[in-house]
């Protein structure tokens, strides 16, 4: 669909009742629910098209929300932040819409949900929505400046304390008396993403939690690096675990160091900043396994590497079996040398020297402050008019499928709100 066609099918003029800046996930949830309850909504996005974020997500395939969505599969500096909106706007509503559509889509592992053909079937979706609502489209807006008004032409009078916002782009200015931020995290920036929305809630004294990269690669440097560096692309079902968190997905090795689910997973949670140094996770190669229960067995014929070796290769692939062996093996294959290894091997520390960065991170954690806004409407309490959602907002989702879901969550609660 074009959105210019969007555009211009809208109610014309440039006083709105809402303006919403981004037209990603939840910022075009937020215009489908407010146009449905007759709110003239303007949508300014800075690049020349909406949802870019959702055409590369899911390998082209969106992952748009997950089966099992729970508050604790979000990560918050307030973990009860999200459960009010997630409760309001569930998985099954999103699936209803797609279903509504006729989109096709299967449950992947984990309750995943994907799109049987591609992603520019949820845009579509999306935009169709926006279009029977009435919303206007703005693409390739340029904002210059975001102000509070100071009249009363933004049609405030139902909401005293709010004076509106008048923002200016570089074709056209836009007023209305409330304002949904709706610009992104700092992830990807070669998709077009900025830190605008942390600016902004800057400048109106609304707090920040430190963004920082989440569901990213993590690189590895000194011993680990030495260790590790040839085995790009082996694979492994492992258990990783920072503190309590911990997730039991495949590992993937890389030439700067791991990836894969379950670390993309424990990204988010590890603390790359410890007093003295970073932290390790700590990797079990195999979970639920007794690796060297064979060695230990009564009549077992050889207790030596070689045998210890060919019981690894029996759970891990060879290259990495091989390795870990290099670097733990006991002085002797005694009970108490095997118990040791055994241990090792399911509690391996490994200190990341960092992460990739924003620019391989799939989101981005922190964001704004949940203390400053209202768990059921993500308005901010001290700036009334003005709200917060999705990826700008210190809520953070487990990879697969849950970043979408909050975005639907808390776009669609701002836009019942407004």
């Amino acid at each position: 669909m074009d959105l210019h066609s969007v555009h211009m099918n809208a109610a014309a003029g440039h006083n709105f009742d809402v303006i919403i800046l981004g037209a990603g996930a939840a910022g075009l949830m937020t215009a489908i629910e407010a146009g449905r309850r007759g709110r003239r909504v303007a949508v300014l996005e800075r690049s020349d098209r909406a949802g870019k974020k959702i055409l590369i997500s899911g390998g082209g395939r969106c992952n748009f929300t997950n089966v099992h969505t729970r508050p604790d599969n979000f990560l918050s500096a307030n973990p009860h932040f999200a459960k009010s909106a997630l409760a309001r706007y569930t998985a099954a509503d999103f699936i209803a819409l797609v279903e509504k559509h006729r989109i096709a889509y299967h449950e992947k592992t984990l309750g995943q949900l994907f799109c049987d053909g591609s992603a520019q079937q949820i845009v579509d979706m999306l935009l169709g929505e926006c279009s029977s609502a009435g919303v206007a489209i703005f693409p390739g807006s340029q904002i210059q400046e975001v102000r509070r008004a100071t009249s009363s032409a933004t049609s405030a009078a139902d909401h005293p304390a709010n004076p509106g916002f008048i923002v200016r782009a570089q074709s056209a200015v836009f007023s209305a008396p409330r304002l949904v931020v709706a610009t992104g995290g700092l992830s990807i920036p070669k998709m077009g993403a900025t830190g605008f929305g942390y600016d902004l809630a800057r400048q109106f004294g609304v707090p920040i939690v430190e963004p920082r990269p989440g569901l990213v690669p993590l690189v590895l440097g000194g011993e680990d690096f030495a260790r590790f560096s040839d085995l790009t692309g082996v694979s492994a079902a492992v258990r990783v675990s920072t503190g309590k968190r911990s997730f039991a997905e495949k590992l993937l090795f890389t030439h700067r160091g791991l990836s894969g689910p379950a670390i993309l997973q424990i990204s988010s949670y590890w603390n790359g900043s410890g007093e003295n140094s970073p932290a390790p996770i700590l990797i079990d190669w195999a979970p639920g396994q007794e690796l060297l229960a064979p060695l230990l067995a009564p009549g077992s014929a050889r207790r030596d590497l070689a045998a210890a070796r060919a019981t690894l290769r029996r759970a891990l692939p060879a290259r990495l079996a091989d390795r870990l062996l290099e670097v733990a093996a006991p002085h002797s294959f005694t009970n108490h040398g095997l118990a040791e290894l055994e241990r090792c091997l399911h509690a391996w520390p490994c200190t990341p020297a960092g992460t990739e960065g924003f620019d391989k991170a799939e989101v981005t954690a922190g964001g704004v402050s949940t203390d400053a806004l209202s768990a059921r409407t993500m308005e901010c309490r001290d700036v009334p008019g003005l709200y917060f959602i999705g990826e700008v907002v210190d809520v953070t989702g487990h990879l697969g499928g849950f970043n979408f879901q909050w975005a639907w969550a808390s776009g669609a609660a701002a836009g019942r709100a407004v």
